[in-house]
């Protein structure tokens, strides 16, 4: 999760630094919210799971962390393909424009 903060702290200051249009940062929100949402809803799943499987060695619960964890990785995906989007060409034109 720091690690998640710290990204979205990095990407909210690119934001205002190359003062990106307002549906740019509808996106990026978009893409901030949903990383952080989707990590609050790992950690619930995996302390269900844990709680569940009494913290006994379950394949059934290593699925299911898997994919909770999954479902998280495919979000930050979503979000670096954004951030790309939005920021590569700004920052080409900034350095070669």
């Amino acid at each position: 999760m720091r690690k998640h903060a710290l990204s979205s702290l990095g990407a909210l200051l690119a934001g205002l630094l190359f003062r990106i249009s307002a549906t740019e940062w509808l996106f990026l929100l978009l893409s901030i919210t949903l990383v952080i949402a989707f990590e609050i809803v790992n950690s619930a799943i995996e302390n269900v799971v844990d709680l569940a499987s009494d913290y006994h060695f379950s394949m059934l619960a290593k699925n299911a962390k898997d994919m909770a964890a999954g479902a998280v990785l495919v979000v930050s995906g979503f979000a670096l393909v954004t951030g790309l989007i939005i920021f590569v060409p700004k920052f080409w034109a900034l350095v070669f424009g």
